[in-house]
């Protein structure tokens, strides 16, 4: 009878929901870590250096950890598109009344910004693709865009208004 073994991977890989630039040795990150034998404040240290750009966001952050050599990579996600608008806006949440009451307001700049996260975890075809999705959730949380409905900018942008701002932040 013939055998085939089977190797099995060195590679472990756990997923963390951490405060972006806040991440500790505690719960979940220090226990999960700890019996695989790393350097859990190494991996904390980076983790933090990682996701200080999303402070005071809650960011997803995968930790993939050599269970030989016990080296590590970290791999951090984007926060949700409602965060960083939140964010942007400084607000504290959405709307409760969103499309008749707005609660915040973001500049076509800052869209533009949070668009240029999003991009590669997202859907859309492009930037332009992009700030649509944005627009759509600005609406949907009760935030308008240089002070007008999010509805309005989408109209403008199907009309073409903004093709030179779109080109000009493609290319650089």
């Amino acid at each position: 009878m013939e055998v085939e073994i089977l190797s099995l991977s060195e590679e472990k890989a756990l997923e963390f929901l951490i405060e972006g630039g806040a991440a500790t040795a505690g719960p979940p990150i220090g226990p999960s870590l700890g019996p695989l034998g790393v350097n859990v404040p190494a991996i904390v240290e980076a983790i933090n250096k990682e996701t200080k750009a999303f402070s005071g966001m809650r960011v997803p952050v995968k930790v993939i950890v050599n269970t030989r050599t016990k080296a590590f990579r970290i791999e951090v996600g984007t926060p949700t598109t409602a965060a960083l608008i939140v964010k942007e806006a400084g607000l504290t949440k959405g709307s409760g009344k969103a499309g008749s009451e707005f609660v915040g307001n973001l500049s076509l700049e800052q869209v533009l910004k949070i668009a240029r996260l999003r991009l590669g975890k997202s859907l859309a075809a492009s930037q332009k693709d992009a700030v649509k999705e944005i627009l759509g959730t600005c609406l949907s949380m009760g935030v308008s865009v240089d002070g007008r409905s999010p509805k309005e900018i989408l109209k403008e942008i199907a009309a073409g208004k903004y093709e030179d701002l779109f080109k000009a932040k493609e290319a650089s």
